[in-house]
């Protein structure tokens, strides 16, 4: 049961937006930028960011729909999501990945937690300043958006079939409405 009055049945972040559509705008033009943006991160591999973030913080919504998108656009699909999950140094990935996904968790933590040495390893492993910057961004706006989304106690389907169409509509359309 949200904590305030929501838009009844409408999930997640989706009845915050509706409820405050000005603070709506901003914040999926943000994702938007984040995670479908011109990078040399992959949107899947942007997405996983997310993912990963969204479940250290144990938000329910994004982490399952967030990977559903991850899923949906990376080889491996789910089963690669899943991995890093649950343990990011022996999953599937690159070693770039694997290394800003460490910076990831220092992130959700506590910014002050990204070392010197956490970044060293990213680049020892080919990650662009751009990429260590929009990690970090993606890490934090997960933390703020998964507070949004928890804090309000928002609808969580349990269905993961709705998180696969949501996947669909955000993969081809992305997170700003026009």
């Amino acid at each position: 049961m949200p904590h305030i009055e929501l838009p009844e049945g409408v999930p997640g972040i989706g009845s915050g937006f509706m409820f405050r559509p000005e603070t709506a705008k901003p914040m999926r033009e943000l994702a938007e930028v984040l995670l479908r943006g011109d990078n040399t991160l992959s949107r899947g591999e942007r997405e996983l960011i997310a993912a990963y973030v969204s479940n250290l913080n144990d938000c329910m919504f994004c982490q399952a729909s967030h990977s559903s998108f991850a899923a949906l656009q990376l080889a491996g699909g789910m089963s690669v999501v899943e991995q890093v999950k649950r343990d990011p140094a022996s999953a599937p990935i690159s070693d770039k990945l694997r290394a800003l996904l460490a910076i990831a968790a220092s992130v959700q933590q506590s910014g002050k937690l990204v070392t010197p040495e956490d970044v060293e390893a990213a680049r020892a492993e080919g990650a662009t300043d751009v990429e260590i910057h929009d990690t970090v961004l993606i890490a934090a706006a997960f933390s703020m958006f998964n507070r949004y989304v928890d804090g309000l106690a928002t609808f969580t389907p349990t269905d993961p079939e709705l998180y696969d169409e949501m996947a669909v509509e955000i993969v081809e359309n992305g997170y700003v409405r026009r």
